[in-house]
């Protein structure tokens, strides 16, 4: 307390953190000042004065000693009051009694070095954990995994400050150096337990089986809570289980330790950007991130989340107060030289990755070097079994022993896997530095020929709903069905498309027009525009370069029929459809001159006029049937009809248009005409309905619905499946039935959601305003 104004007056007989805070006040420091010279955590020195933590290391202690200048006797003071608390001294100790003062090099907690950061889920488990230590008949064990530089060790340390006076015993730690060449035996951590609770070394057995039988009764009467760090296997710790009556164990480990039996499992993955934002302003200083917060954001993400990294990049800034942010963040955008610059003194993001690389067996390190080769969020074990010339089942082994290595992340479902981004960095660094090049070109050109052999065989699967014949390439078979191809193509879709770009630039031109020519059926129904065109320009290129003058027109009709339908880019369709319309006629290819019209009918209704269209429309429905297609013939039908509806011509359009849904019903087994057949019903209930139908015109749009609903897989042809539920929408509110309406429009804005179709957007914001109506109403 201060007196009079004057300086502050030692409180007398007070508890550790009321000195602390004293001495504090007295040196004229705030918290932060005093953790910036120690370097404890300001949470730990809040938890100290606040009394939330009662019973400090001996360690923090001298820090805290170093840190506020004391002379001899006040240090003498602030360290009698912990021995007040603790009445425990090594002179007053019976032999077996946990010393964590006087442990000395044996099991001292180290101190806190940076604040935790975005672990406050997993703190709380871990004070749960301790919770539970008190009501156990046998020692719990908590186990914090994760891949290296993820901070496992810096939240058992956290936890260990913070809960070791929940034990009388206090807090005794063993660094068990699993990730090194040489870990620690059993023998040997359990010689410096017993050792940290006051046997003498001539007392501890020799045997090993002894050593461990006298910890295991020495541990029965303590309460204590004991952090082994960096562990390597369930060997290494088994043995340190015993009964107790409230002792509690804390392993972390990269390995999941998934041999134990254990209830308390605490996985660490990387931090969220704030998170991450958070550690780098703790190093590098708030100010400095807040004045460039764009440039401290994109730090963080090249550092992957990784708190190891985040710690190097803050320390990297901090000895360099000249630089910039933004010139950290523009060095590590390269990828070749990231590892090289996340490094400070003996802190190396490589270095970690690397000691844990370097304990994988040959197969499963080389299958985690190939990961380097795959793409997108997550790859299948099917592609890494094709990278690697081996059986998906001993790929998979591989795999699952990389998720308990904590290299790997199980992916979106089972049998696909994740890897982290400076992971994947460090895999293609060890692919190019342990693999020969002619193997990396070899593992590349199998997975892009099997790959696309799976589109083909996806796609004729999703045409026809049978599976066909086997793979035309060796390998893992994904595909089995209609729903099993739908995900293939699916999960896969940067995997084939970088196979069909790579096959396109080595010049293999009757692959990818194979590819292209097959996979019609599935670009309806899934994927955005700008795939699609990027596909069928492969395929008009490649047909050109084949001179093969058939496929020539149909690849650019469905290069036409994207940039309009899928991209909204009306001009650019209109320039590619002459180009086809041109080329039909050239080659004299009637059946791809009448999808020409078509594609132009279609392209003429949204951009010039309905009456110009129909003309268009018509000329189509007649080159189809001179040329005997039926399937394009009654499509076209279809379009005409809803054409003479938007012209007012309701009876031929309902008329036109019954007998192409008829044709669609009758032929709905026919391969693609499933799909086609609810745009057709489609067209039908709108012509009913504007020729004053409205009950038939329901009926028919229920049946496309339900044909919708039954398509596997995410159903493409987004607005189709929209238009639908709309115009049900639109039915049930002439009806005045406003809950089933509300339910239509629903559904259909999660579709909108769904796809980035301009149109489907714009139809998006209308439904968002009609259902905000309608909520104000009620």
């Amino acid at each position: 307390m201060v007196l009079g104004g004057g300086e502050p007056e030692l409180p007398t007989g007070s508890a550790f953190g009321d000195v602390l805070r004293f001495y504090r006040i007295r040196r004229r420091m705030t918290q932060e000042e005093l953790a910036d010279r120690t370097g404890i955590s300001l949470r730990a020195i809040s938890y100290l004065e606040s009394g939330r933590t009662r019973k400090p290391q001996r360690r923090t202690v001298e820090l805290l000693v170093a840190g506020l200048g004391l002379a001899a006797d006040e240090a003498r003071g602030l360290g009698e009051t912990v021995v007040q608390v603790r009445r425990i001294s090594t002179s007053e100790r019976s032999p077996g009694q946990a010393d964590p003062l006087g442990a000395g090099a044996f099991c001292r907690l180290p101190p806190i070095l940076h604040p935790l950061v975005g672990r406050d889920l997993e703190y709380r488990a871990l004070g749960q954990f301790a919770q539970d230590a008190k009501a156990s008949r046998r020692v719990p064990m908590a186990v914090i995994h994760g891949p290296p530089g993820v901070g496992k060790t810096a939240l058992a340390l956290e936890a260990g400050h913070a809960l070791a006076e929940r034990f009388s015993g206090g807090c005794l730690y063993v660094n068990l150096r699993g990730t090194s060449s040489q870990p620690l035996c059993p023998s040997r951590v359990v010689y410096r337990l017993l050792r940290a609770f006051g046997v003498d070394e001539r007392a501890v057995p020799a045997a090993e089986d002894e050593r461990v039988a006298l910890y295991q009764s020495l541990l029965a009467d303590q309460e204590v809570l004991v952090i082994l760090d960096d562990a390597s296997d369930e060997a290494q710790v088994r043995p340190l289980f015993a009964a107790s009556s409230g002792s509690a164990i804390v392993v972390t480990s990269q390995s999941t330790m998934s041999g134990l039996s254990v209830r308390h499992r605490i996985p660490l993955s990387t931090l969220d950007q704030g998170s991450g934002l958070e550690l780098l302003a703790s190093v590098v200083g708030s100010g400095r991130v807040a004045a460039e917060l764009d440039a401290a954001r994109r730090v963080v993400d090249h550092c992957g989340g990784f708190p190891l990294a985040l710690v190097i990049a803050g320390n990297r800034l901090a000895s360099r107060p000249n630089w910039g942010i933004s010139h950290l963040a523009d060095q590590l955008k390269d990828e070749r030289r990231r590892l090289s610059l996340l490094a400070a003194g003996d802190l190396q993001v490589r270095a970690a990755f690397e000691v844990s690389y370097r304990q994988l067996g040959v197969l499963t390190a080389r299958i985690f070097r190939l990961l380097a080769l795959t793409l997108g969020p997550d790859a299948s074990a099917e592609v890494l079994a094709v990278l690697a010339g081996q059986s998906r089942e001993t790929c998979e082994a591989s795999l699952e022993e990389l998720v308990d290595s904590s290299l790997l992340k199980i992916g979106c479902e089972a049998g696909r896997y994740r890897c982290d981004t400076l992971l994947r960095i460090f895999a293609r660094e060890r692919l190019e530095q342990d693999e020969r090049p002619e193997d990396i070109t070899a593992a590349a050109k199998r997975l892009r020929e099997w790959s696309l052999a799976v589109v083909q065989k996806a796609a004729q699967v999703i045409d026809s709903g049978k599976a066909g014949a086997a793979l035309a390439a060796p390998g893992p078979d994904p595909v089995h069905d209609r729903v099993s191809a739908m995900r293939w193509l699916d999960h896969e879709a940067e995997t084939w498309f970088f196979a069909l770009r790579n096959a396109a630039l080595h010049h293999e031109h009757r692959l990818v027009l194979a590819v292209t020519r097959s996979i019609f059926w599935y670009s309806v129904r899934w994927g955005t525009g700008r795939l699609w065109a990027a596909v069928y320009t492969m395929g008009v290129n490649a047909a050109r370069a084949l001179e093969d003058a058939e496929a020539t027109v149909e690849q650019l009709n469905l290069l036409a029929w994207t940039q309009h339908q899928l991209c909204g880019r009306v001009a650019e369709a209109q320039v590619t459809n002459d180009l086809a319309t041109a080329a039909a006629a050239e080659a004299e290819d009637v059946v791809g001159e009448a999808w020409a019209w078509y594609g132009r009918a279609s392209i003429e209704r949204c951009s010039t006029s309905a009456r110009s269209a129909l003309h268009l429309a018509r000329h189509s429905v007649a080159l189809f049937s001179r040329a005997g297609d039926a399937d394009g013939h009654h499509l076209a039908l279809s379009l005409l009809g809803s054409l003479l509806q938007t012209l007012g011509d309701f009876e031929e359009a309902v008329e036109v248009n019954r007998v192409a849904a008829a044709y669609f019903r009758s032929a709905a087994d026919r391969p693609g005409n499933d799909r086609l057949l609810p745009t057709v019903l489609f067209r039908l209930a709108e012509s009913m309905a504007a020729a004053g139908q409205p009950g038939p015109a329901q009926e028919i749009l229920e049946e496309a619905d339900d044909e919708l609903r039954s398509m596997p897989g995410v159903g493409r042809a987004p607005e189709v499946r929209i238009d639908v539920l709309v115009a049900l929408a639109q039915l049930a509110d002439q009806r005045g039935e406003r809950a089933k309406a509300r339910e239509c429009r629903l559904r259909a804005l999660a579709e909108c959601e769904r796809y980035g179709v301009r149109a489907i957007q714009a139809t998006a914001e209308r439904l968002e305003a009609e259902l905000s109506r309608e909520v104000s109403q009620e």
